[in-house]
């Protein structure tokens, strides 16, 4: 895993590729939907302990979050914050703008785990004959059937099969971010690059995102891009998909 020489731009923690050793698992084709987590929030999810742990539940409890920040429920139904209106909440399109403590609670509710970050990468880049891809769907520059960046709105959960990983993984680049169980750490032989602050400081206290999100530009997707965030971070467009336990 991560960036290999001779592929252009990477940042620093990225850098150098080394091998990991994956045990067999299993991870979710595509990432939770909007539905999918609506079904753990009218299920009490939010106010049941035994689905948080104790970080999660002392932020949930200082928040006094019961749903989704960016969420509200009318008469009508539920609704979503999206920028500047509020929409009927759309069941197909991923949850967004939920954070890590929000995403291993719907885990544990629905009996299930967070990739960690080998694991997410494995799923986007190998290859069953031992290879390794640039992008899940092979070298080519991504293109819009295959991912959702730089557009500025979610697609549904299922859309872009053209993009899939050679495991048939939907949408590991694009639409949202997603949660990764696994702490911001160096590559073995990390060396700064000329911004020292970029990625040394926060190593230890940050948790991976992996996959880029809507708004993220095509010039800097690719499998081994590393995001990170603190995980009780909630105004980022991040999900998150699944792994068997």
């Amino acid at each position: 895993m991560g960036a290999q020489g001779g592929e252009g731009f990477f940042f620093d923690n990225e850098k150098w590729a080394h091998e990991v050793t994956v045990q067999p698992f299993a991870i979710s084709r595509c990432v939770v939907t909007a539905g999918e987590f609506l079904a753990f929030v009218e299920d009490g999810g939010y106010t049941r302990r035994e689905w948080w742990d104790e970080a999660g539940w002392r932020w949930r409890v200082a928040q006094g979050r019961r749903h989704p920040a960016y969420w509200r429920r009318r008469a009508a139904g539920w609704e979503r914050r999206a920028f500047d209106r509020w929409l009927p909440l759309e069941t197909e399109l991923p949850v967004v703008n939920v954070n890590a403590f929000e995403a291993e609670a719907y885990c544990r509710w629905a009996g299930r785990r967070l990739p960690s970050e080998a694991e997410w990468e494995f799923a986007a880049a190998a290859q069953p004959d031992g290879g390794r891809r640039r992008y899940p769907w092979g070298a080519a520059w991504p293109q819009t059937h295959q991912a959702n960046l730089d557009s500025g709105r979610l697609a549904p959960a299922g859309a872009l099969p053209a993009g899939d990983s050679a495991w048939g993984c939907r949408q590991m680049l694009g639409n949202v971010w997603e949660w990764t169980a696994s702490v911001f750490r160096p590559y073995p032989g990390f060396a700064p690059d000329p911004y020292t602050d970029y990625s040394q400081p926060w190593f230890g206290s940050h948790r991976v995102l992996r996959g880029g999100s809507f708004a993220t530009t095509a010039r800097l997707a690719r499998n081994a891009f590393r995001n990170f965030y603190t995980p009780d971070r909630y105004d980022i467009f991040a999900g998150f998909r699944t792994c068997a336990p």
